[in-house]
């Protein structure tokens, strides 16, 4: 699978209520207005912005804080094509397994690929290619590539036992 956008690049521990503010944890559930509030706290500029496939990149611990699934959530409705980070926090990283959303860790690509630039993630090869160079990221398992593709979890169980 490719994946090709423009890089919104944030630090370290970005935490899920900064991703999805827990104020709306009760009260926003349209997919269409949680894209809406997608990082509202941390760059209001961003849900009015991003652009189908954009990729975020984050330095460590991303995802860190509550197990809050509208924090995947709301990256996937924003149109989100991957994160890359230094390292998740555990249960965001299995969030984004379910949700579809390629979570990939490469520090080397997190170090040298600048804010606005535009790359490519190759989830079948494990490359992250900038405009200048080229980075490896650890291959993932068929089963989680598979999932990416159906677009999560459900719609990949539900492929697998023939319901779609």
């Amino acid at each position: 699978m490719k994946i090709k956008g423009r890089v919104w690049k944030y630090g370290d521990d970005i935490n899920t209520d900064v991703i999805f503010p827990g104020k709306y944890t009760y009260t926003v559930t349209d997919p269409e207005e949680m894209a809406k509030i997608a990082l509202e706290d941390l760059d209001p500029e961003f849900a009015g912005n991003v652009q189908k496939g954009d990729i975020i990149i984050s330095g460590k611990n991303f995802g860190c804080g509550s197990s809050r699934e509208q924090a995947a959530s709301c990256l996937v409705y924003a149109g989100v094509g991957a994160v890359i980070a230094k390292s998740f926090a555990r249960i965001f990283f299995r969030n984004c397994i379910n949700f579809g959303l390629p979570a990939l860790t490469s520090a080397e690509a997190v170090d040298a690929i600048k804010n606005g630039e535009i790359i490519e993630i190759d989830t079948d090869e494990g490359k992250i290619t900038s405009k200048a160079v080229s980075f490896d990221f650890p291959p993932l398992p068929e089963e989680v590539v598979g999932i990416f593709k159906a677009g999560g979890l459900i719609p990949y169980t539900k492929r697998k036992l023939g319901l779609l």
